[in-house]
């Protein structure tokens, strides 16, 4: 059998594969394998789909670097006896979980597909069954790498982010001149740790008091900026900054924006974290550099290293180079 042919699909949880219960949704074994072998028996179709549920399933909520790594050990474990994996999973993590996979896969040469939907399979009208048959499509015609097939529209793992809490069309992901995959000749898994990592914003007359208490008792931080990358000039959020560089601990600046990312020198009002070794985010969602942030701290020592590692292109996180301010 032609090896493409072949397809791993890993269940994950999420609302994909719920039922409605008097207490609301609730997962239910069966309702995703019934589902695609309805699906392949409907269109006729010669894939063969290896199914395996991971248990405990993964609440999207509760999702951790720790189930990053049990996805990405699954898949290098089995990747070579099959020609892609389809993931189906929470859609609340779901863009967590695609720039993680991303990253922590090099050398991978297959297509992982991503999928969800925002009303069970069970239920009328449910979205589940276009996304599901889509991202079986999807095993067959896209490159290797880390997708989400949604609604659609198949985007890049790396560069994707929820951007609606209710309609079908949830996700949406910016363009990168790099495929979504991590380069490498042979297929081996970077593994995520436990570092505690905060996800701090600024707004207008917030307590700088919380920012600081991020760079005292953190391992790392993402602090969402306005704009292309500016801050409150703020005595406490200055004073924060510089306790986070005497500790040595790194601080990914990105922006809230939906687009255009950050570039730290280009207004005054930014100036104050270059002047603290603040790494420029550029244009990483905040998921893309949360999970590059957790990796680089499993994986690269010395706040340096740390700085170059988030900053280098990896596997597809950034779009095209910025221009320097």
């Amino acid at each position: 059998m032609n090896q493409r042919k072949r397809i791993l699909l890993l269940h994950t949880g999420g609302t994909i594969g719920m039922v409605s219960t008097g207490r609301g949704l609730k997962p239910e074994l069966g309702v995703v394998e019934a589902a695609v072998e309805q699906l392949l028996t409907e269109r006729g179709t010669d894939l063969r789909v290896e199914i395996i549920r991971l248990d405990p399933l993964i609440d999207s909520a509760n999702a951790t670097p720790a189930d990053w790594n049990r996805l990405a050990t699954e898949i290098v474990g089995r990747a070579d006896q099959h020609g892609a994996i389809l993931i189906t999973h929470g859609t609340d993590t779901l863009a967590f979980t695609s720039s993680a996979l991303t990253m922590a896969l090099e050398g991978l040469n297959t297509p992982v597909i991503l999928t969800g939907s925002m009303i069970p399979l069970s239920v009328p009208d449910s979205d589940g069954w276009a996304n599901l048959g889509d991202a079986l499509q999807a095993t067959q015609t896209a490159e290797p790498g880390v997708w989400i097939q949604f609604a659609g529209k198949l985007l890049r793992g790396p560069r994707a982010r929820k951007i609606h809490s209710s309609a079908p069309d949830a996700f949406s992901a910016m363009l990168s001149d790099r495929p979504p995959r991590r380069e490498g000749e042979t297929l081996r898994q970077h593994r995520f740790g436990h570092a505690r990592i905060a996800v701090v914003p600024v707004a207008p007359g917030c307590d700088m008091r919380v920012v600081g208490f991020a760079m005292d008792h953190s391992d790392g931080v993402v602090l969402r900026c306005y704009g292309s990358g500016t801050v409150p000039d703020d005595p406490l959020l200055e004073q924060g900054l510089a306790r986070a560089a005497d500790r040595g601990i790194p601080v990914v600046a990105v922006s809230e924006t939906l687009a255009g990312g950050t570039s730290l020198g280009h207004y005054a009002a930014g100036a104050v974290l270059l002047d603290h070794g603040v790494i420029d985010g550029r244009d990483m969602t905040l998921e893309a550099a949360y999970a590059k942030l957790t990796l680089a701290l499993a994986t690269v020592k010395g706040r340096s290293a740390l700085a170059e590692f988030v900053e280098t292109p990896l596997c597809g996180e950034f779009g095209a180079p910025f221009p320097v301010p």
